[in-house]
């Protein structure tokens, strides 16, 4: 891979699991090199976060050895900012991550902030900010570290067109090792030198070289490839067998051959690599609209936003109606998410929902969700008309969540577990107004046209704000209202 010589990164038979009955990672070898611009990929739920884990020392290999070069730094991007974090003032935050002493840091959080674009006042709290900020804040903790190894997890959830230019740019100049988990093919694209792919059903890690777009086609004629190979193994295994079968009834002199022939039809089959299998897809779905309403469900005629770091009140002229779904657009900052919030609670002073109406909101950090209650009573809970108890885990295993999940409780998930489970949730709530902010974010991508068709398809008004073009242009739009 690209970078210098020097080993910086180095996995040894390295086997992990958080439960023995379900291994992550079984005998995974590779190693990075100083420098290196690389892409962890892997299906949900294959291992990819805590691969990080055990880089950055959060978690202990189980078997095996991770070697990390003497001395060097480490910091982690996450997805999203830790509950502790967000009473804290700027200036806490970055003094809580930074390793300067007092007297350069206020400097180095303006040179910081600088890098990822970004206006934050030192006494403004870390929750005051909105998603798109949030995540630039989480970058800039890990930029101001400056570490030798920089990992990034879904770094550009939450950013808009600006931010991850801006993202895009420091990273083809950081001279340092940088991993990177994401999605978001043409971002990884633009600085990616080698990909590490971790095989949710063989536990395993393979090395790739060159870009992103180039691995992809490596991994899908490997796949091809293998999947010819195994079928033509099949295929001379099952005729080994059958002769086998025939001659071992045609007296003994033929069984010893028979007893051969049975020997290689197992090795060929023991020839055969494991398929890789495709990500589960979630099931096509519909989200049933409330019953009895009519006329304007929701009214917009102002609306307060941020502009130049002032709160200001904007005129618009909005009606939402049945069948009606608008885009909501403008930059990170300019509190398309607060609006969101604030027409769902009612707080919008220039906005009113009609009497009766039901609001189905889809947070991108998910606070809106209890926690602490399990997925069972979450999905429960949301029932629009009762529904037996085989038809909503039924309908609940659509979205993949399965028995173990349903007993779990709503912090214990991955996000993208709890992006599904909200998705769900919306189906058993039967809203006449759809809210949804950032709804891609964390999903695989293999779910994102299955959703994409079940919002297109909604038959009540919808705002949504999204920066992923490729999903918006799927979902029917009536209206479009910029923010900035």
């Amino acid at each position: 891979m690209a970078g210098g010589n020097e080993t910086v990164i180095s996995f040894k038979s390295v086997d992990f699991h958080y439960d023995f009955k379900r291994p992550l990672l079984e005998d995974v070898d590779f190693n990075v090199r100083k420098g290196s611009k690389i892409t962890l990929m892997g299906q949900n739920g294959a291992g990819k976060s805590s691969m990080f884990g055990l880089i950055n020392g959060k978690h202990k290999p189980v078997g095996g050895i991770v070697n990390i070069g003497q001395d060097l730094t480490i910091a982690t991007g996450y997805q999203v900012v830790l509950p502790e974090d967000k009473d804290l003032t700027v200036g806490e935050y970055f003094r809580k991550y930074s390793k300067d002493d007092d007297f350069n840091i206020d400097k180095s959080i303006k040179d910081i902030l600088n890098v990822v674009n970004l206006k934050a006042p030192l006494d403004k709290q870390i929750k005051a900010f909105s998603g798109g900020q949030q995540a630039r804040l989480l970058l800039a903790a890990a930029l101001i570290q400056n570490p030798d190894i920089l990992l990034l997890d879904e770094p550009t959830n939450n950013l808009d067109s600006e931010g991850i230019w801006h993202l895009t740019e420091f990273l083809k100049n950081y001279k340092k090792t940088v991993l990177v988990i994401s999605h978001d093919a043409e971002f990884l694209n633009s600085f990616t030198d080698g990909v590490l792919y971790l095989d949710v059903f063989t536990k395993k890690v393979e090395q790739f070289m060159w870009n992103y777009h180039d691995v992809v086609e490596q991994i899908k004629r490997k796949i091809e490839k293998d999947n010819m190979a195994n079928a033509r193994l099949k295929k001379e295994a099952l005729a080994k067998k059958e002769q086998a079968n025939v001659f071992a009834h045609k007296g003994w002199k033929l069984r010893a051959v028979a007893k051969k022939m049975k020997e290689d039809a197992a090795a060929m089959e023991a020839e055969m690599v494991d398929n890789r299998k495709e990500d589960k897809t979630i099931k096509p779905f519909k989200i049933p609209l409330q019953e009895d309403i009519w006329g304007v469900l929701l009214d917009i005629h102002s609306v307060h936003i941020i502009k130049d770091d002032e709160v200001t009140e904007k005129a618009v002229d909005v009606q939402l109606r049945k069948n009606d779904h608008l885009l909501l657009a403008g930059p990170n900052g300019i509190w398309k998410s607060t609006l969101l919030e604030k027409i769902v609670n009612g707080d919008e002073s220039g906005a009113k929902v009609a009497d009766g109406v039901k609001i189905g909101y889809y947070r991108q950090d998910f606070s809106n969700l209890d926690f602490n209650q399990t997925v069972y009573d979450c999905l429960t809970e949301a029932l629009d008309q009762p529904m037996t108890e085989q038809d909503m885990r039924s309908a609940a295993a659509g979205f993949l969540i399965n028995g173990d999940v349903m007993k779990a409780t709503i912090w214990s998930l991955s996000e993208w577990q709890k992006g599904l489970v909200a998705f769900c949730r919306l189906m058993f709530l039967k809203p006449g107004i759809l809210i949804l902010d950032e709804p891609t974010n964390h999903i695989n991508f293999r779910h994102i046209p299955v959703i994409a068709e079940a919002l297109d398809a909604f038959e009540g008004g919808m705002i949504l704000v999204s920066h992923v073009d490729e999903f918006v242009w799927q979902i029917r739009m009536d209206q479009y209202l910029d923010l900035d």
